[in-house]
């Protein structure tokens, strides 16, 4: 035990988890609630400041050491983060299928984006079109940019190597006469 090292963390790091499992998603116990909340797919900063405020836990405190209660507080809040929230701050506002506004996270995030793209091309939408394409969906540049073709322009390098191929080849021919 070194001079600077008090006692008391080596009784932190004996209770401390260095892994959290919120939904499908396993957090960064050394880190800030905050911090690593924001870990999750669908939840930024500002959800994830929302989400300590709801469930009433200190954001700057290390999440591997919080008591399972609060954790189980936060798991609630992440889940139900809908009801704690006005509609328009959530993820996904009427839902095509069930009308309902709610906020996704985790994997079932991935897994509506992926829904949302295959029907969009079934029914032949702009978007979905440009989607089958591989090509840019929201209107951006495309003249220079998003070119997936290969390089445009001279490559000094093959050219190099053609021609060093082509020296090999005539300095061949002219020892096998």
């Amino acid at each position: 035990m070194s001079a600077e090292e008090p006692e008391d963390a080596q009784d932190d790091d004996e209770d401390l988890r260095y892994f959290v499992r919120i939904g499908q998603t396993d957090l960064d116990g050394t880190k800030s609630v905050e911090r690593s909340l924001t870990d999750m797919k669908g939840i930024g900063q500002r959800t994830a400041r929302l989400v300590t405020e709801a469930a009433e836990v200190d954001r700057t405190a290390t999440i591997g050491l919080l008591d399972d209660d609060e954790i189980d507080r936060i798991i609630d809040v992440v889940e139900n983060f809908d009801e704690h929230v006005p509609g328009w701050m959530v993820n996904r506002q009427n839902d095509f299928f069930t009308g309902e506004t709610t906020h996704v996270v985790g994997n079932d995030l991935d897994e509506t984006r992926r829904q949302d793209i295959n029907r969009m091309q079934m029914i032949d939408s702009y978007k979905g079109i440009r989607h089958q394409r591989g090509q840019k969906v929201r209107g951006q540049r495309t003249k220079s940019t998003g070119r997936s073709e290969g390089t445009i322009g001279v490559n000094v390098e093959e050219i190099r190597e053609e021609m060093e191929d082509e020296a090999a080849a005539d300095d061949d021919d002219e020892e096998g006469l």
